[in-house]
């Protein structure tokens, strides 16, 4: 877990969205063990109650469940999994949007640059 903290956001929602990062990406498997909160707290080096936090939040997302005594498990409920995917997008985009608005580019010149660079057609020569 090589999660950067800011200063911007709580801390344990930037660890609820670094797991969300991780299940989209599928590096978190439907099902997987994850570690204990106290684990997770010594591996991020934070407060205890800070990574209580995180699960209790990922808990009432349905990203997470815990049977009885048992570890916490990543979901598999895919409507949950894909709504994170889709979450992800829709803060990634509205961010570049809310970004590039004020700069009045032409919605299809952006679409083409967008293309070039997330394709990696960009022309070299600049």
């Amino acid at each position: 877990m090589n999660i950067k903290l800011n200063n911007r956001e709580p801390v344990y929602l930037q660890i609820v969205r670094d797991f969300k990062e991780r299940i989209a990406i599928g590096e978190l498997e439907p099902g997987e063990e994850i570690p204990s909160r106290r684990e997770l707290a010594n591996r991020m080096k934070v407060n205890p109650n800070t990574a209580q936090r995180a699960y209790k939040e990922m808990e009432e997302q349905g990203l997470i469940y815990t049977e009885r005594n048992l570890p916490s498990k990543i979901t598999t409920d895919q409507a949950i999994l894909s709504r994170v995917r889709d979450e992800l997008l829709l803060e990634a985009v509205d961010t570049f949007v809310t970004s590039v608005r004020s700069i009045n580019v032409p919605v299809e010149e952006l679409l083409e640059l967008v293309r070039e660079k997330y394709t990696g057609n960009e022309d070299k020569e600049a």
